[in-house]
């Protein structure tokens, strides 16, 4: 006999998804080819969330790294196939694919024979964001922790949020989630808006907040053109005017009295230089903490580093638009718990810090090992680029950075480039940016294998040192990150 809770729990679900049904512009059920990765699982979450049926292949489908992933998705729903067309089904509304996605996937060439419209990821997420007031947070960096903070200051504020974001936030994991995604009460929904693959100028979201811009997957001229196309289809943005490549976009706004010229969206800027709409001063930066000071009250974030106060004030800009109290704000600020693999600091029995950090681009790494280097005087920094396009793409500002960065009591193990399948032209390696680096104070060693990377972990790291992992996309550097910490 089925009791009474779950029987208004389904009527619930019947109309949450009737309601939801209603209000998107995509067909359903959908088919997520390559549903392990963040981005999909994130949007795939969601709309199983909502009562809609999820199917979805991997290649990964039985990696030991990617179990947890599978889980979490088959526990909210999702019903999960290996990558080879067996998936799909003719009764699908449509499969959608991400741009890692080629067009030789099995599934893909299922869905044609099938009939079945292709969409891309971007179009889903287009319709979910248009269907909402949603917040979409832009920018080379920090824009995985700046959702995961707007997320959970809003939380904590009583405003019921959703949430679609490229990384798993502590708060959801802690109650057995994978962490990316949620379905809240309210209309709010805070995604991350990624540029990397251009599809940035699909969103027409409420507000939009751009947090900054450097080379990274593609020329800059080309993102600030994204970034102009996402404020000028936002009813609200908030724009970061301590980034000196904003200038002309902030000189525009002020000839147009704060207004986009092209849309008359209203900009807020934020910043620690005088002269912003919502300004802040950056009071403390310690070892495990930031403190920054708005309208003479105090925000401490148990985070350490400038860019994470930077990443607050712009979440803090965005939450007293959404009508958040000040007050509710210092307390949710100070109880904010992070995003997996942001600095995520692992202490160990003989007093050597390991660190897990996901930064995979010259300003990411430049912001992380500062970090670091205010915890130890040795850094021992083990990165793995990610992917042969955007290393080719990077190496000349990858090797600037690092010889900019690293102090002579540091040392930088590059390991070989992160290849995630398909038709990559493999002609850049880690020694060549070692190469470009020539001459340097520090030791810096490109290595064969992670064992290697290990070796070089125990011989340099010591009581009171710290050893760093860093780099994107790879689901087992978690798992090379635990190996560390255990040996230590």
């Amino acid at each position: 006999m089925i009791g009474i809770n779950a029987c208004v729990e389904s009527i619930h679900i019947y109309y949450r998804k009737a309601e939801f049904m209603n209000d998107i512009s995509i067909p359903t059920p959908i088919h997520f080819t390559g549903i392990f990765g963040s981005g999909m699982s994130a949007i795939a979450q969601y709309l199983a969330f909502a009562g809609i049926e999820i199917t979805g292949s991997d290649r990964l489908i039985d990696a030991p790294d990617s179990a947890n992933v599978k889980q979490s998705l088959i526990s909210c729903g999702c019903k999960i196939f290996p990558q080879d067309g067996s998936g799909v089904d003719r009764g699908a509304g449509a499969v959608c694919v991400s741009t890692a996605i080629e067009d030789s996937n099995p599934d893909i060439a299922a869905a044609k024979k099938m009939g079945i419209p292709i969409l891309h990821r971007s179009d889903v997420l287009a319709s979910l964001v248009k269907s909402r007031k949603s917040v979409a947070v832009a920018g080379t960096s920090g824009k995985s922790t700046v959702t995961a903070m707007i997320f959970e200051l809003l939380a904590a504020c009583g405003k019921s949020p959703s949430l679609i974001s490229g990384a798993a936030l502590r708060c959801l994991e802690a109650k057995g989630m994978l962490g990316n995604a949620f379905s809240g009460k309210s209309d709010l929904l805070v995604i991350e808006a990624d540029e990397s693959d251009g599809t940035l100028v699909k969103y027409e979201p409420y507000a939009s907040v751009i947090l900054n811009i450097s080379k990274d997957h593609k020329p800059e001229d080309e993102v600030m053109a994204m970034f102009k196309r996402l404020i000028s289809q936002s009813k609200w943005a908030a724009v970061n005017a301590d980034d000196p490549k904003f200038c002309s976009l902030l000189d525009e706004l002020k000839e147009n009295g704060g207004q986009d010229k092209a849309s008359s969206t209203p900009v807020t800027t934020f910043g620690f230089n005088d002269g912003t709409d919502f300004h802040g001063l950056m009071t403390k930066i310690e070892p495990l903490s930031s403190t920054i000071t708005i309208n003479g009250a105090d925000y401490t974030l148990p985070a350490p580093g400038e860019h994470n106060a930077a990443n607050l004030l712009a979440a803090l800009c965005v939450c007293r638009h959404l009508g958040c109290d000040s007050d509710d704000l210092i307390k949710a600020a100070a109880n904010y718990q992070g995003v997996d693999r942001r600095f995520a600091i692992h202490r160990t029995a003989s007093g050597v810090t390991v660190i897990d950090d996901f930064a995979h681009n010259p300003e990411k790494i430049r912001a992380a090992v500062g970090a670091a280097q205010k915890l130890s005087a040795k850094v021992t920094a083990v990165y793995q680029p990610h992917g042969f396009g955007p290393t080719r793409f990077l190496k000349n500002e990858y090797a600037e950075t690092f010889k900019a960065i690293f102090r002579p009591t540091d040392t930088l193990c590059l390991l070989p480039i992160y290849y995630a399948g398909g038709t990559a032209v493999k002609d850049i390696a880690s020694q060549d940016i070692i190469n470009l680096m020539g001459d340097v104070n520090f030791n810096a060693i490109a290595v064969d294998s992670r064992d290697e990377a290990a070796e070089i972990a125990k011989k340099y790291a010591e009581k009171g040192s710290c050893v760093m992992v860093m780099g994107a996309r790879d689901p087992s550097l978690s798992s090379f990150v635990k190996r560390i910490t255990d040996f230590f």
